[in-house]
């Protein structure tokens, strides 16, 4: 997996830099944004937040990168999706238990036998027990013009420690997309099929 915080960019799906690698951002390095506070621009262009407790993930203590705000016609979408991401309990994560299980489980079939230390999980409420929320960066970007504003996150999984476990939550709100990390927030995106933008987990 990449080093905590590098992995979307280093796929170059972030937003916020011109095809020269210039910075869009037409103020001060050191802005604000509600819920995160001071936020500074990276070397990626991505503006970051100092590490906050995200109550969904126990209150692990996580920084927050931004993509694409600067120059968002409508950066209260952003607001309104971390504001919502933050307000969210573990039964968002419960709800997408069962598609993470998937996820375990075609893991479990390929690799299982093979591996003595693959984990045993044997039904979709142990799932969480073998997922660790505090190495990554909380990433909040659109997927394109126009579309909602996701919060996405790369977590550590047991039984795919290459990959990890990507989370993705459509306006900060619901899960739409579990799987390894690929940094595509949409599945839709990610097969090039329109027809996956629902589904959460694809095989």
């Amino acid at each position: 997996m990449c080093p905590p915080g590098d992995s979307a960019r280093a796929l170059g799906l972030t937003g916020s830099t011109t095809a020269a690698g210039a910075s869009r951002l037409p103020y001060a390095h050191r802005v604000e944004i509600p819920g995160l506070g001071a936020v500074t621009e990276d070397e990626y262009g991505s503006l970051v937040s100092a590490p906050i407790p995200v109550p969904v993930f126990g209150n692990a203590a996580l920084p927050f990168a931004v993509d694409g705000y600067a120059d968002d016609p409508a950066p209260e979408d952003f607001h309104a999706a971390i504001r919502t991401f933050l307000a969210l309990d573990r039964t968002v994560l419960e709800d997408a238990s069962p598609a993470v299980f998937e996820y375990y489980r075609d893991m479990a079939d390929e690799f299982g036998d093979d591996l003595d230390d693959f984990p045993a999980i044997a039904s979709p409420g142990e799932v969480w027990n073998h997922v660790r929320f505090d190495r990554h960066e909380v990433s909040v970007q659109r997927d394109d013009d126009g579309e909602p504003v996701y919060v996405s996150v790369e977590c550590e999984c047991a039984w795919e420690p290459e990959h990890g476990l990507q989370i993705v939550f459509r306006d900060g709100a619901r899960i739409t997309k579990v799987g390894p990390f690929d940094g595509h927030l949409t599945n839709a995106s990610a097969y090039a099929r329109d027809d996956l933008r629902d589904v959460v987990y694809v095989r």
